[in-house]
């Protein structure tokens, strides 16, 4: 992805994860809003996107962060809002394994409390090890976390599977944990 698309991806995240009301738009109870809308929103706080970037962006995001309706009139956030939606996602079992990346400075925490979804609504879990390095890798050198998902399932734990592959749940005890999988 280009860098314009980028810095567009990041603001689009923003506003349709975090904060709509910045350009004054607001998200369906699902999350979803009118591109039409969203577009002029944009435009008139000074961030014009055509609707061929808006679906270049979408098209080509490694991530799939963002979701056309299967009419295209609405987009939205495939998963890690902080505000209120509910994306209609229903409860899936998962593999055996899932993945989590980080960076050694939250070990401590997790090795007590496990991982937190913090404000967002769930956690976000990878189906390998080379998606999780990549999300740890953002914030320093990446620590790959191997999450015991489907003995978690077994035990009662929800999962949910997000349209763009990523495995989403409320929380992982530090039971589930193991810590050996290393650094890269």
């Amino acid at each position: 992805m280009d860098r314009q698309l980028v810095k567009t991806s990041k603001f689009l995240s923003l506003v349709l994860r975090h904060r709509p009301e910045m350009i004054g738009i607001a998200l369906d109870p699902a999350g979803w809003v009118s591109v039409a809308e969203l577009l002029r929103a944009c435009a008139a706080h000074g961030h014009k996107i055509t609707p061929d970037e808006l679906r270049e962006l979408v098209a080509s995001s490694d991530k799939q962060r963002f979701a056309f309706s299967e009419d295209g009139e609405l987009i939205r956030a495939s998963q890690g809002h902080t505000v209120t939606v509910d994306l209609g996602y229903s409860p899936a079992t998962p593999p055996e394994v899932l993945y989590h990346g980080t960076v050694e400075k939250f070990l401590p925490s997790i090795r007590k409390s496990g991982l937190k979804k913090g404000d967002r609504h769930h956690v976000h879990l990878s189906p390998d090890e080379e998606t999780a390095r990549r999300v740890g890798q953002r914030r320093g050198r990446p620590f790959i976390l191997k999450i015991e998902s489907g003995r978690m399932h077994r035990d009662g734990h929800a999962f949910f599977l997000s349209a763009n592959g990523v495995w989403l749940t409320e929380h992982v005890p530090p039971a589930y944990l193991v810590f050996q999988v290393g650094t890269f």
